[in-house]
């Protein structure tokens, strides 16, 4: 890499904030309200990372077949978990201080992520995350969503910067494949929500929490 520095595209859910408490919460609501068994916080932790309709989808179909109206159960969990989404989520341990630490070492920084935009800004605000990301980019801003590259790439185009370095960060199979689709490194986090052990996933370097990234980031830079 050149002298300036990567600009640094984190996912959401499992890299910079534990999610899955509030995200259980609102699918097993809707489970039951179905007549359907409810989920462990365990076994949902594996189903995140597609959005929120695959995560939808996927209890259902795990607890006994799908929704009979899967478009207006979508609406409904949105509506819910939007208004409750920072019940239980908080940042993964170090992440704020650290945040703080690459943002006055001169890092530019943006959030590339399948959770739906609306409650990913909720998140991000009510958690004091927001003021250090320059972009958020949900499932839904554009056509396209991870694993597919553009996503990455018009995450980089909101910051105007579109064909600059940049290194992603993040827990799941489908940050490795965007980041290789886009031409990027990529930190995978060993924390995070993935049913592909964390080491498997073909990451640059595997980190065991968030307050490792900037030795990572070094390590990539200086290679």
């Amino acid at each position: 890499m050149n002298d300036e520095k990567p600009l640094l595209l984190f996912d959401l859910d499992g890299t910079l904030v534990d999610t899955a408490p509030d995200l259980v919460e609102t699918l097993n609501r809707l489970l039951a309200d179905h007549g359907h068994d409810t989920l462990s916080l365990e076994s949902v932790k594996k189903m995140v990372g597609d959005g929120a309709r695959a995560l939808l989808e996927r209890g259902f179909t795990a607890t006994g077949g799908p929704a009979p109206d899967m478009d207006a159960l979508f609406g409904t969990f949105l509506e819910i978990y939007t208004a409750n989404c920072t019940e239980h989520s908080r940042p993964y341990p170090g992440a704020p201080e650290t945040l703080a630490r690459l943002r006055d070492a001169g890092y530019r920084m943006g959030v590339c992520t399948n959770k739906p935009q609306a409650p990913s800004e909720t998140i991000l605000e009510d958690l004091e995350l927001m003021p250090f990301f320059e972009a958020v980019a949900g499932g839904d801003r554009f056509p396209v969503r991870k694993p597919n590259a553009e996503h990455l790439l018009g995450t980089l185009e909101l910051m105007g910067a579109r064909d600059k370095a940049a290194i992603m960060i993040g827990d799941s199979q489908n940050d490795v494949a965007s980041a290789r689709a886009a031409g990027l490194p990529v930190i995978v986090v060993s924390y995070g929500y993935t049913m592909i052990p964390p080491g498997d996933l073909g990451g640059d370097v595997l980190i065991d929490g968030f307050g490792e990234i900037p030795a990572a980031l070094e390590g990539l830079i200086t290679a």
